[in-house]
């Protein structure tokens, strides 16, 4: 578990009161989680724990910016990003979750879900892809899914929704528009989400009461900061499991075994690129 989690504390809640993070004390913070998060890598592996962490949000709200923070330093054969793309004609026709097992976690591994079967009751709900008899259907199946085959399976799940403010999301996507690194992460099914903000509060909102459950709760993230949204996410993830630091065997590197007479330095062979830089 974290350690020394009066300073980490006294650090966040020194910017909290001017809503601000700087770069520097985020990054600084930022490490310090990535460490626990490796720790708590090397406990699933030693236990064959598995975990599902499902992110779900406003679009802009920074459900892959916190995913790539927990990857940037771990194991991707442990953490896994699972980010499914639009159902074809036959997925479609499956069951609401059928997809998504396919990607279930098996012991040693923690599956992180940017988006997942909430699509149903979120974007496929506001924009008329559903049904409302499947609508119902799924509110109504979903927790005792999760709470049947999942939890009681042994599955440690936890569930996160973003949130940002209405002029936070707008702002956002004006940046990405004017930002072409960005430009992918622009379609017209995310920018309608500015037009149809109430629409998708008040889907939400049922989605979450209906869905927040004593075994799978939702757990709200204020995101319209995303430095504190990020440390304050993982911080989470991290306290809410009750994993243990492990004793890693490292290797020792050995003694390089001596060069052959006929070998020599270099391969000898191909093309090496320019060396622009």
């Amino acid at each position: 578990m974290l350690k020394d989690k009066r300073n980490k504390d006294e650090v966040i809640e020194a910017h909290a009161a001017s809503g601000k993070v700087s770069r520097k004390e985020f990054e600084k913070e930022l490490a310090k989680l990535q460490v626990e998060l490796t720790r708590l890598q090397a406990w699933v592996k030693d236990k064959g724990a598995r975990i599902i962490v499902v992110f779900e949000g406003r679009d802009t709200a920074g459900k892959g910016g916190v995913i790539s923070r927990i990857t940037a330093r771990t194991s991707p054969r442990v953490y896994r990003h699972v980010a499914l793309p639009v159902p074809s004609g036959r997925e479609k026709t499956q069951v609401f979750i059928q997809r998504y097992v396919a990607h279930f976690p098996a012991a040693g591994e923690i599956v992180l879900f940017d988006r997942s079967w909430y699509n149903r009751a979120g974007v496929e709900r506001v924009m008329g892809f559903v049904t409302d008899e499947d609508y119902e259907r799924f509110l109504t199946m979903v927790p005792a899914v999760e709470r049947e085959m999942i939890v009681n399976n042994g599955i440690i799940l936890r569930k996160y929704f973003l949130d940002v403010s209405q002029d936070e999301q707008r702002r956002r996507f004006e940046a990405r528009i004017k930002d072409p690194m960005r430009h992918w992460k622009l379609s017209p099914m995310d920018t309608e989400s500015v037009r149809r903000w109430w629409d998708y509060t008040a889907a939400y909102q049922r989605m979450i009461k209906a869905t927040d459950t004593p075994s799978a709760p939702w757990y709200i993230v204020p995101a319209d900061n995303k430095r504190r949204a990020r440390l304050n996410l993982i911080r989470h993830l991290l306290d809410s499991i009750p994993y243990k630091k492990v004793d890693v065997d490292l290797p020792k590197i050995p003694k390089a075994q001596q060069r052959p007479k006929n070998v020599t330095d270099g391969l000898g062979a191909g093309q090496p690129i320019p060396n622009h830089y």
